[in-house]
C-alpha cells in the first residue's frame, strides 16, 4: 500500500500538483440472511484499489483505479492532474485548506471477537435460533434474522508529509417479525434492535451476541401479531415520548444532515439538497431547540459507528459542539469547506470505497443525555403517547418540516403505560420540534445507534454513522394526520 502511495505522491508532483493525497484501501464484507427458518444467503465481497486526489490551479482532480501497480500509480496521478487543470479553467474561487500538521499513526478497531474468525456455523446458528423463537408466537407470518460485518483496511499519505494506516470494523445483526391480517391483508412489523438494516458498531462480534437476539424473538413476534388488532393512534397536539432509535433517527434526518458544510453552502443542491442552517445564523445565538437540547459531533466514541482515527483527508478524530443548551454553534466541516466560514476542519470527512471522492459526512452526531430515567419520565406524563422504533419518514430538502412514522406505540395515562397503538405518525419543522423538548433520559438509557446505511453525493455514497440518544419527551407535536405545526 505505501510503495503505490508513495510513487502516485511523487508523480502527481512532479506533473505540477501543488498537493496530493492518496488513499489505498482494501474492503472484506460478509452477511448472513435467514427467512422463516431457511438460510436465504451467506455472501463475501472484497474490493481493493487507490485513487489520487490533487490541487493544481488551486481546483481539485480525482482518478482511482484497482490496479494495484506502481506504473498505475504513475498514470492515475498524471490522470488526476489533468483532470485538475481542466476543472481550473472553469473553477470559480481557488481551493484553500485548513492548516494541517503531517499526521503519523495507526489506528484499528478495538475489539474482543473479531467476527471473521467466529465459526459461520456458530453464526448461523445464532439466526437460526433466533428466527425459531419469532415463528413460535403463532400469527407470525414472516420473520427474518440478519448480520453483516466489514474490515475496512486503509493507507493514506499526503504531500503534507502525513501516512496514517487504519483498520476499521463494524459489525452488526438484526431481527423483525411481521404478521399479516387474512382478511384485510394488514401487514404489521416489529424489529429489534432497530429497524432498516440492523443495529452496528465499530466492534466485534461480542456487539452481536450482547443483542441477545433469540431472547428477545418472542417478544418481537408478539408485538407484531398484536399490533394487527391494537386501535390506530389518535390524531391531535400530543405530549410523545420517542425511544432511543426513535430519537437517534431523528437526530440522523433533522440535526445531523442539515449541519454538513457542504450541503448548507449549496454544493449538494443537485444531489440530496441544502439545509436550513444557512452561515448567517452560525454563532449568531440561533436558538435551535430547548434548554435541554445539547448536541455533539464525535468521531471518538468507544464502538460507535462513526469512530475512526483519522478522517479521510487525514485530519485526527475529535469531538466538536453543535448545539449548547439550544444554541447553534457548529458544523461538520472539510479542509476546504471550513476556511470559508474562518474555522479549521474537524475531521467529518469520508468515502465509502476507493473509487469514491471524499465528502462530509457525519461522524457520531449524538443528543447528549439528560437526567431522567424513563420510569420516572413516564410517570410524570399525565397524557401522552410513547413511540417505538421508525417505521417510515420523509422530511424536505433543506431538513425543516419531516414526518415519521413508528412500528408501535401505547398511550400514557396518569402516568402509566395504557393502550397499545399501531400505525401512529408525528409531524413537525425542525427547530420548534427540538424547542419542545422538556426531558431527556439520562446515560444509563444513553446508547448508539448506527445507521449503516445513509446515503449522499453522486454517484451515490453509503456511509456508516452513529447517533448517541435516549428517551425523550416533547410537548405539543402533531401527531396522526394533521398539517404542519
Amino acid at each position: 500500500m505505501r510503495d503505490i502511495a508513495i510513487r502516485a505522491i511523487n508523480a502527481a508532483q512532479q506533473f505540477g500538483a501543488s498537493y496530493v493525497d492518496v488513499r489505498v484501501m482494501e474492503r472484506t464484507t460478509e452477511g448472513i440472511e435467514v427467512r422463516n427458518g431457511r438460510v436465504e444467503g451467506v455472501s463475501s465481497s472484497a474490493s481493493i484499489g487507490f485513487n489520487v486526489r490533487v490541487l493544481v490551479n488551486g481546483a481539485w482532480g480525482f482518478a482511482s483505479s484497482d490496479r494495484m501497480e506502481l506504473a498505475e500509480a504513475e498514470r492515475i496521478a498524471q490522470l488526476a492532474v489533468q483532470i485538475a487543470r481542466a476543472s481550473a479553467l472553469v473553477a470559480g474561487d481557488p481551493v484553500r485548506l485548513s492548516p494541517l500538521s503531517p499526521q503519523k499513526g495507526t489506528y484499528r478497531t478495538p475489539m474482543q471477537l473479531d467476527p471473521f474468525l467466529v465459526p459461520l456455523q456458530q453464526k448461523v446458528q445464532l439466526l437460526l435460533d433466533a428466527d425459531a423463537a419469532m415463528r413460535s408466537v403463532k400469527g407470525v407470518t414472516l420473520s427474518s434474522a440478519m448480520m453483516e460485518y466489514s474490515r475496512e483496511h486503509k493507507y493514506f499519505a499526503s504531500s503534507e508529509g502525513s501516512e496514517i494506516e487504519q483498520e476499521l470494523y463494524d459489525t452488526g445483526a438484526a431481527i423483525s417479525a411481521s404478521a399479516v391480517d387474512a382478511q384485510s391483508n394488514e401487514i404489521q412489523t416489529r424489529s429489534y434492535p432497530n429497524s432498516f438494516g440492523r443495529q452496528a458498531g465499530t466492534v466485534g462480534y461480542e456487539f452481536i451476541e450482547a443483542m441477545e437476539l433469540v431472547e428477545h424473538g418472542a417478544r418481537v413476534g408478539e408485538e407484531a401479531v398484536q399490533l394487527l388488532t391494537a386501535p390506530q393512534c389518535p390524531s391531535g397536539i400530543k405530549t410523545i415520548i420517542l425511544d432511543g432509535p426513535q430519537v437517534g433517527l431523528q437526530v440522523h434526518e433533522s440535526c445531523g444532515h442539515p449541519i454538513e458544510l457542504d450541503r448548507v453552502l449549496g454544493y449538494e443542491a443537485g444531489f440530496v439538497g441544502k439545509s436550513f442552517l444557512t452561515t448567517d445564523k452560525f454563532n449568531n445565538n440561533y436558538r435551535y431547540g430547548s434548554e435541554y437540547i445539547n448536541i455533539t459531533a464525535d468521531a471518538t466514541i468507544p464502538g460507535a459507528l462513526g469512530t475512526f482515527g483519522w478522517d479521510d483527508e487525514g485530519v485526527p478524530a475529535q469531538r466538536t459542539p453543535i448545539v449548547t443548551r439550544g444554541i447553534f454553534n457548529g458544523y461538520l466541516t472539510s479542509r476546504d469547506t471550513a476556511p470559508l466560514i474562518g474555522l479549521a476542519s474537524n475531521g467529518s470527512v469520508r468515502a465509502d470505497g476507493w473509487n469514491r471522492l471524499p465528502m462530509i459526512r457525519m461522524t457520531n452526531v449524538s443528543l447528549e443525555p439528560g437526567s431522567w430515567k424513563l420510569t420516572d419520565l413516564i410517570a410524570d406524563t399525565d397524557d401522552g403517547i410513547y413511540m417505538s422504533i421508525n417505521k417510515s419518514w420523509s422530511i424536505d430538502d433543506r431538513r425543516l418540516n419531516f414526518q415519521f412514522g413508528v412500528e408501535m406505540a401505547y398511550e400514557i395515562k396518569n402516568g402509566k403505560p395504557g393502550r397499545l397503538y399501531k400505525n401512529a405518525t408525528y409531524t413537525g419543522i425542525t427547530p420548534q420540534f427540538w424547542g419542545s423538548c422538556d426531558a431527556v433520559c439520562g446515560p444509563d438509557e444513553w446508547a448508539v445507534w448506527g445507521t449503516p446505511n445513509c446515503g449522499k453525493g453522486e454517484p451515490m455514497q453509503v456511509m456508516r454513522t452513529g447517533h448517541g440518544a435516549a428517551p425523550a419527551r416533547f410537548r405539543n407535536v402533531q401527531v396522526g394526520v394533521g398539517r404542519w405545526s
